[in-house]
């Protein structure tokens, strides 16, 4: 589930990418990655509000994981993949 939600941001299919994180969330509410894609979907969207408060639970969650996943570009995340994940979370208000 949590690849579609990927898929889906990475698509630019924002709204979907939303869904899907929500019923991640209702499943899984410990994930934080799912916080993270949905913070940035939510930023793209220019849903602001909703994106902070995602942002802020991805951050809370697993402070480290947060971290290494978007201050630096895992070795299997394609570049153009990275930039336009940190573009959204950029949106949601993320400062890094």
């Amino acid at each position: 589930m949590h690849h579609a939600q990927c898929g889906h941001y990475l698509c630019r299919d924002y709204e979907a990418s939303v869904e899907v994180a929500k019923r991640l969330i209702w499943a899984y509410p410990e994930l934080s990655n799912t916080y993270r894609w949905l913070a940035a979907a939510l930023g793209q969207l220019g849903r602001l509000e909703e994106a902070k408060e995602a942002l802020e639970k991805a951050i809370v969650i697993a402070p480290s994981q947060f971290d290494t996943r978007v201050r630096h570009r895992v070795p299997w995340q394609r570049p153009e993949d990275y930039a336009h994940m940190v573009e959204g979370l950029r949106k949601a208000g993320w400062e890094g």
